[in-house]
């Protein structure tokens, strides 16, 4: 049992560390598309997939709801 737990540790680990390295390129990202407007469009995309959870109503709520719970959670 001890080994699926560690296993399973890290596994949670390099997930988490993967997270934090793909928010770390959006947030670059952000401030190369605001230091040169149209260069990466990624503002424009984040628009568009907050929209998309907007369109979803209630579910698309829970679902950032969801994600702000899992992500925040150490």
């Amino acid at each position: 049992m001890g080994a699926i737990m560690g296993a399973l540790s890290t596994v949670g680990g390099m997930a988490k560390a993967l997270t934090d390295f793909g928010l770390t390129v959006i947030t670059a990202l952000v401030v190369v598309d605001i230091l040169y407007p149209s260069s990466t469009m990624i503002i424009e995309n984040i628009a568009i997939v907050v929209d998309q959870f907007g369109d979803g109503g209630v579910a698309g709520l829970i679902v950032i709801l969801l994600f702000m719970v899992l992500y925040r959670r150490d």
